[in-house]
């Protein structure tokens, strides 16, 4: 064989092999991204049992980037390796056939396709991607899926007693902090079931306690998360696991019901810690709790947010597919910096940054956008609306009402293109859908439903108050900026002015020295470019004088500098301040 026709056989030979050779570099990628996504869930169970709550904060910001850079990496690694694979189109569908051979017996296949595409779409720099290329439907089912040790256990009472049940669970976890008081616990415990399950409920040959053999952790508490199964009922329950000052654990309250959990799981929170082998088999098990709960906020919930972006994005299209209503401009004041539009029969919003901000806006596209990753990389404290944050979104035209057609080309010309029957969106973030804030006040008042509307109100301040314990300062705090979720609790949606707490000045307005002063119009104190005055806080925040008086029944302490003031100290301190996703008053009772 001459040495041309030799070289001739190794090409074809490398040509035949890279495919699996590009695949398992891929999977490698991604195993190693789910190794160390595991690995964080261990060092939040550890930072947990020490109160390393500053810790816990930075991990989790860590955790939230970790996938991109996993991603960067094995971008990198692979063109490194095989250069061939970004200018040679052809080899794709077979390695997207070898990847999916690699996937039998996988645990994580799901999340591995899912990185796939990330690694396939940045090598390959398409603006759109053929589906035999990427996986756009799942080749592989999740279904039944679990890990080596599966994901729940089960306790049955009817064999070792209630309380005994109750004592296998706590310490099934393997937590080294000591108990503050057992007995109280399992009291409370007790008496907190028989209120859920009040006389003559009898306990059925069936009754058992399934749970979930990973801890949720998030802040400073670690959740117990599982169901009841008596006869034909099954209720799910959360249990939040709190220290106090000297490290020994205590349950603060049992939530129970589907709405209970929900609020735990909220689309306004932080991301858990969870180690899981098989994040499908915990997926599968949380909507067994929350079966309105959608499997992408799931996914997103547990941490493995590029999942649930997968899932929604899929969610969009089926949606699109099985209905036939248009995307319309959303309800509510138009925003100087977004333009936002929705479809009646789809709960999100789609939020696309303008080109040009009417004054007083002074911000720029870059700004608003890093605004946004401040918010996805802080503590929600559920109060910040998530976002899921997209580029170059394909839609149908023809679902798009003509009228938004004309103001998104109009508005945001640069990031709008058409493509035949699609308009491509270059950049959008997208946000469970709420009522504006201003628009449920308005209905309570013209309702005259003043329980309510106080209710409304008490819960607005409520979200400042807690979002500056946090560390944000709002910024622009008009009604308009806030939405009331389904479980009526008052969530931030509009970052484009939010600032670190620790950035803000705040001052009291200086008496006026004198009559000219007193009358003036303008501010006749020095303004600095950082400085806030609370005092003026009352001009906006709530006009009507009615509901005025009702706000400040609770949250007058918002005008003055010192409460302002008061929460910088704690966060330059390393205060972290308690935020319950469940109210006060369900708290169980503890010796002060």
């Amino acid at each position: 064989m001459t040495i041309a026709a030799q070289k001739v056989v190794k090409l074809q030979e490398r040509r035949s092999s890279l495919p699996e050779e590009v695949a398992r570099a891929i999977l490698a990628g991604f195993d190693k991204h789910y190794r160390l996504f595991r690995e964080a869930a261990v060092e939040a169970k550890a930072l947990f049992e020490r109160a390393a709550w500053p810790e816990m904060r930075q991990l989790a910001r860590e955790r939230i980037q970790m996938y991109d850079r996993r991603v960067e990496e094995a971008v990198r690694a692979l063109l490194d390796r095989y250069p061939e694979a970004e200018v040679d189109e052809s080899l794709w569908p077979a390695i997207k056939l070898a990847y999916i051979g690699l996937l039998h017996e996988h645990k994580q296949p799901e999340c591995a396709e899912t990185f796939y595409n990330s690694v396939a779409c940045a090598v390959l720099h398409r603006r759109h991607y053929h589906n035999e290329f990427i996986f756009w439907r799942p080749a592989v089912a999740t279904e039944h899926l679990e890990g080596d040790t599966p994901s729940y256990a089960c306790y049955y009472p009817l064999v070792d007693g209630l309380r005994q049940t109750l004592r296998n669970i706590a310490t099934s976890f393997d937590l080294k902090n000591p108990w503050e008081n057992p007995r109280r616990d399992l009291r409370n415990m007790v008496h907190a079931l028989r209120r859920h399950f009040p006389r003559p409920a009898r306990a059925q040959p069936d009754l058992q306690v399934q749970v979930l053999r990973s801890l949720f952790f998030r802040n400073k508490g670690a959740y117990v998360v599982g169901r009841i199964i008596n006869g034909h009922h099954e209720v799910p329950f959360a249990v939040p696991l709190l220290q106090n000052e000297r490290g020994e654990l205590y349950a603060d309250t049992l939530l129970m019901g589907e709405d209970q959990l929900l609020v735990l799981f909220s689309f306004a929170r932080a991301y858990f810690f969870v180690e899981m082998e098989a994040p499908a088999a915990f997926v599968s098990f949380l909507r067994w709790l929350m079966p309105r709960k959608p499997r992408a906020e799931l996914y997103m919930a547990i941490g493995l947010a590029k999942q649930g972006k997968t899932l929604f994005y899929r969610d969009l299209h089926y949606h699109l597919k099985h209905s036939t209503d248009r995307f319309v401009v959303a309800p509510g004041i138009k925003g100087m910096v977004m333009l936002v539009f929705t479809m009646p029969s789809f709960p999100y919003v789609f939020k696309v940054i303008r080109d040009r901000f009417a004054p007083p806006k002074e911000i720029d596209r870059e700004t608003v956008m890093q605004k946004y990753l401040m918010v996805k990389l802080h503590d929600r404290v559920g109060r910040m609306a998530d976002t899921l944050e997209y580029s170059r979104v394909a839609l149908p035209l023809a679902r798009f009402d003509p009228a938004l057609v004309e103001e998104l080309k109009s508005e945001c010309a640069s990031l709008i293109e058409s493509d035949g029957e699609e308009i491509v969106i270059g950049h959008v973030y997208i946000e469970r859908r709420m009522e504006p804030l201003n628009l449920h006040v308005e209905a309570c008042r013209r309702n005259g439903d003043e329980d309510a509307l106080r209710g409304a109100l008490r819960e607005y301040g409520q979200a400042i108050k807690e979002l500056a314990g946090a560390g944000i300062f709002p910024g622009d705090m008009l009604l308009k900026n806030f939405g009331v979720t389904r479980h009526e609790r008052v969530v931030f949606y509009d970052y484009d002015e939010i600032q670190p707490m620790g950035d803000v000045t705040f001052r009291a307005i200086p008496a006026p020295r004198t009559d000219e002063e007193e009358m003036s119009a303008e501010p006749y104190w020095r303004v600095g470019e950082s400085d806030v005055f609370p005092e003026q806080f009352d001009r906006f925040l709530v006009s009507d004088p009615r509901s005025r008086e009702m706000f400040y029944e609770h949250h007058a302490d918002l005008l003055d500098p010192a409460f302002w003031t008061g929460k910088q100290e704690k966060l330059a301190a390393g205060i972290q301040e308690d935020v319950f996703p469940y109210p006060e008053e369900a708290r169980f009772p503890r010796p002060a």
